[in-house]
Parts: structure tokens; C-alpha cells; sequence
């Protein structure tokens, strides 16, 4: 049993945090609740207490506590600090050391692994600032359950509502128990499309959902890999217990998946990365006019073929690609397998109404050196798995010295 610090933040998703400590506890984890002020205006004390069997902790000068510097003691005794909802101001607190209560001091002063569950208006979200904060958080190895999207409270519809409460229990149970066949090993995952920008208003972009990727990245998860997702824009929520790093363009992914790449154990490049991009991007909306409009555009970076050459002689990372296409995907697959110097190719029929782009099935062949593993229509979770599981064969056959 784990000892988990909940703490829960001043947001109207607090409600769901006492979902989420009974579902800790039906795991068999120990939880206390940390309170900020705020979040006492959106559910009481005595309703956690009540859960929990354990006091609650509201404030960070309580007569008595400061002779035991509970903090501190916390700190020391908790496996997991989750914080759920995680409204823009804790993560602005976290991420620049602000320690003005006791949950943001408790998160200064413990050692112990960190998720955070964001809630908060689509635009604050989306704001800069914050964005800039999750990404610092990030780099220092916080965690993050990603919010839903759909109505929220303020009346707008969008991204922000807090995740479910079974996923938050999810990716907290995860991380305290670890388990699976890719423990201790690291997965990056590409996902999406990339959008390309003319001008303000219009860009270059492509059908791919990101299902595909998403599905992937979920099953590394539940093998118990860290799990990086670099995902081009997608209306989908990132799989519980992953990394995300959201990106825009081509450019942009290429930058992400250059920082992650090579300290990778497994790369599957699932993205539909824009060949061309713009030579220019327009300032100011483009104005219509009664003749042609001509857009010069220039290739963008190869992130797998350079992958491939980075690597070189090294075994590692695996690297897996697709080849979308819409003639001979196999022998197309093959020829960007030898061309890009990569383990694997999933070659896939993007006409296939069944199969490709924005469906839940998919349908393809895993191309290695010497095999080719022709997989029939599957939801697209199954196919993942199927991916997976030639990746890591790969993965440990080069551990054994055995080839696979």
C-alpha cells in the first residue's frame, strides 16, 4: 500500500477528487487530502475526512503542525503527490517555486513522484503562460493526466474539463505500481497530423486523427514504458500515464522528436508529417483576388530517414515508421524500409474505407529485413499491440545477442 497526497485545488472539478480518493483506495493505496482555500468554496473538508479517515489538511499554520513541520514529514512519507484538479495557478506555483501554502510547499519539499490532472477555461489553457509552466513542469519529470474536452462550467465547450476520475486512478496507479513487459524502458510515439501555415488564417494540413498514434502510445503505457507523445494538432486526449508534447508543424515536430529521439528505447514515427511547407508564411490573411494564387513550397526535414542516419550502426533506438499510401503499400513500405535504414514499416492502404485516416480499424503489413506480417482489418488498438510486440522482440533480442 502507497501512501498518495491529493491535492485538491480550487476548481469545480474538486467535486470528482473525491471519486478519485475512493478509487485510490479501492486500489489499495492510503490517501491523505490537501485543501487549498479555495477549494473548501467547492467541496467541504468533512467529506474527504469522511473517505479518507484521515484529517485533512487546509492550512499550512494549523495550531500544532508547524511542531512537527508537517510538511516535511508528508513530504518524506508519501510515494505520489497528485494533484487533481490542478487549476493554472498551483501549476503556475509549481513550476516557478512559489511556496505560499502548504500544498505548493509540499510539492517543494518532497521527493516523491508528481501527477497533475489540469482543469481550467479553454483560453487560460491554452494561454502561453501556461503552457509555458506545463512544459517547464515537464522537464523536471511531473506527470500529467490530460483534461477532456466538452462543456465546461464557464458555459464554453472546448478543452479543459478535468479527466474522468478512473482515468486519474489510471495513470496514478501506474506510476505507483509499475508493471508490464517495457518496464524501465523508454517509448517516444509521433501522432497527428502537421498544419503548415500560408498566412494567419489558412495552412497545409492532412487528414490524420492521431488514432493511430494515441493507440499506441496507450499500449506502451499499459506496458509500462514511460511513454512520450509528440501529437501535431488532434481532438483527442492523450492516453492516461503519458508524456504529451503538443506541436503545430512540421518543423516543430521535427525540434520535439530530436530532443526525445535518441534517448529512446523504441520510436514509432505514427505521425503524418508534412512533406512540403510553405517557403513563406504571410504576415497578414492573404487577400483574394480574381487570378491564380501561386504558393511556393519547400520540402520539410525527413525526421525518420534522419533518425536512421543518427543511429547508424547503433541497435537502438527501434525505429518503426508508416508508409500511408495509396498504390502498392507493401512494396512502397520496403523501399522506404531500405531507403530510411529503419527496423520496421507498417505499410497500410490509405483508399481502404475501413482503414487509414480518422476510422477506429486499421489494416496493414509489418515490414522488417527479412519478414513481412500482413494484419487484417483490427481495431486500431489491436494493431498497436501487434507493433508493439515486434518492436520489443527486436528490443530484447538485442539484449540476448539473438536476432529477430
Amino acid at each position: 500500500m502507497s501512501l498518495v497526497a491529493l491535492g485538491v485545488t480550487g476548481g469545480i472539478g474538486a467535486y470528482k477528487a473525491v471519486e478519485v480518493a475512493r478509487g485510490l483506495q479501492k486500489r489499495g493505496h492510503d490517501v491523505t487530502a490537501v485543501m487549498t482555500r479555495s477549494a473548501t468554496k467547492f467541496v467541504g473538508e468533512l467529506t474527504f475526512e469522511a473517505i479518507t479517515r484521515r484529517p485533512v489538511i487546509t492550512d499550512q499554520y494549523a495550531r500544532g503542525m508547524n511542531a512537527d513541520i508537517e510538511h516535511i514529514a508528508l513530504a518524506t512519507d508519501i510515494s505520489l503527490l497528485l494533484v487533481a484538479p490542478a487549476t493554472a495557478n498551483i501549476i503556475g506555483k509549481f513550476a516557478n517555486g512559489i511556496a505560499d501554502d502548504f500544498l505548493s510547499s509540499l510539492y517543494l519539499a518532497t521527493r516523491a513522484q508528481v501527477l497533475m490532472a489540469p482543469a481550467m477555461n479553454t483560453n487560460m489553457l491554452e494561454h502561453e503562460a501556461v503552457r509555458r509552466n506545463l512544459t517547464t513542469l515537464a522537464a523536471r519529470g511531473v506527470r500529467f493526466v490530460e483534461p477532456g474536452a466538452g462543456y465546461l462550467a464557464c458555459g464554453w465547450i472546448g478543452k479543459g474539463r478535468l479527466a474522468e476520475p478512473e482515468d486519474i486512478v489510471e495513470a496514478a496507479d501506474l506510476l505507483l505500481q509499475p508493471r508490464g513487459s517495457l518496464l524501465g524502458r523508454f517509448v517516444l510515439v509521433t501522432a497527428g497530423p502537421t498544419y503548415e501555415d500560408i498566412d494567419p488564417v489558412r495552412y497545409i494540413g492532412n487528414r490524420s486523427s492521431g488514432k493511430m498514434g494515441y493507440a499506441i502510445a496507450a499500449e506502451a503505457v499499459k506496458r509500462g514504458a514511460r511513454v512520450v507523445l509528440i501529437s501535431g494538432p488532434s481532438s483527442l486526449s492523450a492516453p492516461a500515464g503519458v508524456e504529451l508534447v503538443s506541436v503545430r508543424s512540421a518543423a516543430e515536430m521535427h525540434a520535439a522528436v530530436q530532443q526525445h529521439a535518441m534517448a529512446s528505447d523504441i520510436v514509432v514515427m505514427a505521425a503524418a508529417v508534412a512533406d512540403y511547407t510553405p517557403e513563406q508564411t504571410a504576415a497578414n490573411k492573404i487577400e483574394k483576388s480574381d487570378g491564380p494564387l501561386e504558393l511556393r513550397l519547400v520540402r520539410t526535414a525527413d525526421i525518420l530517414a534522419e533518425l536512421g542516419r543518427i543511429r547508424g550502426e547503433n541497435s537502438k533506438p527501434i525505429l518503426v515508421g508508416f508508409a500511408a499510401e495509396s498504390g502498392d503499400p507493401v512494396a512502397r513500405g520496403r523501399a522506404k524500409l531500405l531507403r530510411k535504414h529503419v527496423d520496421f514499416i507498417v505499410a497500410n492502404d490509405i483508399t481502404r474505407a475501413d482503414a487509414g485516416f480518422e476510422v477506429d480499424t486499421n489494416a496493414g503489413t509489418i515490414i522488417s529485413q527479412d519478414t513481412e506480417e500482413t494484419i487484417a482489418v483490427t481495431p486500431k488498438a489491436d494493431l498497436a499491440s501487434r507493433i508493439l510486440d515486434r518492436a520489443e522482440l527486436r528490443l530484447n533480442a538485442l539484449g540476448s545477442g539473438l536476432k529477430a
